[in-house]
């Protein structure tokens, strides 16, 4: 929610601002936009856009490559951090003030799906410009990053077909007509022409260990602890990457991403060239593990090493082949993003813009084939790009062309509703100040049946707080906390309403009790770190041990990958 500290009771010198979301402690791209929170997070591009993105940024993070964010923000309204509450029981009237008159919304809204115009229709528009995200997700209305975890960002699982029905038991007095028949053998002909389509691939350029660089045994949270802790109370952290006899999924819960990289390189390097599958899903892990470390610099070095074996595959025919059977499509949206960590943010967009005609077009040469299974498949990846989509713009500052790219998802045919998707949406507006058509989108969440009471509190909590009304974004809040006491989004975001009435040592307190019920959870979120960091700035010269402890507690919980400056202590 974009509120202006302006209206508050803030000490002097500080400021709430609702800006970006950060990525999740589990990214997952369209919760990340569905959510809410008051969350005041440091600066920074979202990742998960593009660990999301495939299945969706993700994605779910380094000090090598230029921010062009500002070094501070204030406070958001997403609650991608922490993921959505499911229970909650009673729920208050919506905010007085139903929605007001539009303001003017008429300008077309694209479709990522199949009600555009032919593919090969040059008239096609792509999208208001044509990310997640946020990935998970706006500043308290962000949609980020998404991104974002190494789950397959965008892979949506097939279905398989049921096997045949075979009886469970054959009489032997007598046959059985009746037992079901079993599918016809596959002809040679038919095996002949699977052979024929499918070309013999031996990449062994995918393997070598040439195509890979040496990953830091530094990080910058060391750097802090270096720089303000004594030696004698430093927390030791592993950064030798060391994954051997290590369990897979414990490396991912703990945000190991040093030795997930790690091991993805040795697998790799020791893997069979010819079982593509598993080269590529390999090359996917290491390559997430990079961009997690914000090791971004690396990352695209060795994205584009594994381009180049891939884009140097001949014949044609065998190219294509490769690319449409073979490429993770999580892998050509973490492609894609290179260009994002160059700097060329419009040369970004257009580049999803492209994979979004190409989600509509394969969704739309399924749909034409009946086959319902890939044509959901290639419109819920066309949907995760949209939000990494918005997710740039948000970050662009294009407010408006975010929220008329997802409008159109919050309503799919059959009249199924995503309420989160679409108090997304409201929350987008109210950053970019448009009260009124938030106020709209908000009240139709409110009189959805199928929304969730929590997400309700949450809107009307936004609503209240872009109002300066905080004592009732305070009720509203500690509603939801009646229902979930450990709903982390709404402690965090309860701390920015304390904050905003001044009331600091409040704040602070149920900062550090959250902090104590959930330690793995809360030491990873960076919006509430740079909460917590701002209010025992503003409390007193105490703050200065506060934060250092805080730091020692950080380095204990947090893993690889934390942005530092949410801390707020210098490193130089």
């Amino acid at each position: 929610m974009s509120g202006d500290a302006s209206s508050s009771s803030l000490p002097e010198g500080s400021s709430v601002d609702f800006s970006e979301p950060s990525q999740g402690i589990r990214a997952y791209a369209t919760p990340a936009l569905a959510s809410s929170e008051l969350l005041a997070r440091p600066s920074d591009s979202s990742e998960a856009e593009q660990e999301t993105a495939g299945e969706g940024e993700a994605a779910p993070q380094q000090a090598d490559v230029p921010s062009h964010r500002d070094d501070e923000r204030s406070s958001t309204l997403d609650d991608s951090q922490f993921g959505t509450s499911e229970q909650s029981t009673d729920s208050a009237d919506f905010p007085a003030g139903g929605p007001a008159d539009q303001e003017d919304t008429d300008s077309e809204a694209p479709d990522p799906f199949l009600d555009d115009v032919a593919e090969d229709s040059s008239s096609e528009p792509e999208g208001p410009l044509e990310q997640s995200v946020a990935e998970q997700p706006a500043a308290g209305l962000s949609v980020d990053q998404t991104a974002h975890s190494l789950a397959a960002a965008d892979e949506v699982a097939l279905a398989q077909s049921p096997p045949p029905s075979w009886p469970t038991s054959i009489p032997n007095t007598a046959l059985d007509i009746n037992k079901a028949v079993p599918p016809p053998p596959r002809t040679e002909e038919e095996d002949e022409e699977d052979e024929e389509d499918t070309p013999d691939l031996y990449l062994p350029g995918l393997v070598l260990p040439t195509m890979f660089l040496p990953i830091p045994n530094t990080d910058p949270l060391t750097t802090l602890l270096s720089k303000f802790i004594p030696p004698e109370s430093r927390p030791h952290r592993d950064l030798s990457g060391n994954w051997q006899g290590a369990d897979f999924n414990m490396l991912v819960m703990t945000n190991s991403w040093r030795a997930l990289a790690k091991m993805a390189r040795d697998r790799l390097v020791e893997t069979d060239p010819e079982d593509i599958d598993l080269v590529l899903s390999l090359w996917y892990l290491r390559l997430s593990c990079l961009a997690r470390l914000r090791l971004f610099n690396q990352t695209a070095a060795e994205c584009t090493n594994l381009y180049v074996v891939l884009n140097g595959v001949e014949p044609a025919s065998a190219r294509e082949w490769l690319f449409e059977k073979k490429v993770p499509f999580e892998l050509e949206v973490l492609h894609v993003r290179l260009k994002y960590w160059t700097a060329d943010h419009m040369g970004y967009l257009d580049a999803l813009a492209g994979l979004l005609a190409q989600c509509k077009a394969k969704a739309r040469a399924a749909d034409a084939k009946e086959d319902a299974m890939s044509a959901g498949m290639w419109q819920e990846r066309g949907a995760r790009v949209c939000l990494i989509m918005a997710s740039q713009l948000i970050e662009m500052k294009d407010f408006a062309a975010a929220a008329k790219l997802l409008e159109p998802l919050c309503k799919q045919p059959g009249g199924i509703t995503s309420p989160q998707l679409q108090s997304a949406v409201g929350r987008i507006y109210v950053q970019g100040g448009y009260i009124r058509m938030a106020t709209k989108h908000f009240a139709e969440v409110w009189n959805d049946p199928t929304a969730d009471p929590l997400l309700k509190h949450m809107n009307a909590a936004v609503l209240a707080a872009a109002d300066g009304d905080w004592l009732k974004a305070t009720d509203e809040l500690k509603k939801m906390l009646d229902a979930d006491p450990e709903n982390f989004v709404a402690i965090n975001n309860l701390s920015v309403t304390y904050l905003s009435q001044g009331k600091i040592q409040e704040g602070i307190r149920i900062l550090e009790e959250a902090i104590e019920l959930s330690p793995s959870s809360t030491l990873a979120a960076e919006p509430l770190l740079f909460n917590l960091s701002t209010m025992y700035e503003l409390r007193s010269a105490a703050g200065a041990d506060k934060k250092r402890n805080l730091l020692i507690e950080v380095a204990k919980w947090a893993g690889d990958g934390l942005r530092t400056t949410c801390l707020k202590m210098p490193s130089s």
